[in-house]
């Protein structure tokens, strides 16, 4: 099973917004920390809304703890590629069903020392004036891709087409 992880995350509206996108997809959601905001933030609840239950949710002390709990699943992480990392464009990138997808802060991406355990990079196409895509957004559009890459997306999709 895929999952998504956010290390030190620094908004709660994006973590929010996140952890709504891990309900909807029924991916586990994984926070590092440290976190710049309480798991109790009103902003973080509120873009999650009443989501949260349905949330698969495990926050972690530091990433050597979570890399050792996953140690034999491969880590493909997200980045903006604009660091002197070779990063695979993600719609062209092999996604399997037991990836696990990290994702850096808002500020500065993922720490060289998270980039040096991946074992893979992936990087969205940016083609207009801007530095990066915001890592809710970027979340998406990679959980969405990776979840049509092994087939989940035409599984789900099955059933909801036979009611139309």
């Amino acid at each position: 099973m895929i999952e998504l992880v956010l290390v030190a995350p620094e908004i709660p509206q994006n973590a929010g917004s996140v952890a709504r996108l891990c309900a909807a997809a029924k991916t586990p959601l994984h926070f590092i920390k440290p976190l710049g905001f309480s798991l109790a933030d009103r902003y973080l609840k509120r873009a999650g809304l009443d989501y949260w239950p349905h949330v698969n949710l495990t926050v972690w002390e530091d990433f050597p703890s979570f890399a050792a709990a996953r140690a034999g699943r491969r880590l493909v992480a997200a980045t903006a590629g604009n660091r002197g990392h070779a990063a695979v464009p993600h719609h062209r990138f092999p996604f399997e069903a037991d990836d696990i997808l990290l994702f850096g802060t808002e500020s500065s991406g993922l720490s060289e020392e998270v980039l040096a355990a991946a074992h893979r990079l992936v990087t969205i196409p940016i083609w207009g004036q801007v530095r990066s895509l915001n890592v809710a957004n970027a979340a998406s559009v990679v959980l969405y891709e990776a979840l049509s890459r092994v087939g989940v997306l035409d599984a789900v999709a099955a059933p909801l087409e036979k009611s139309e």
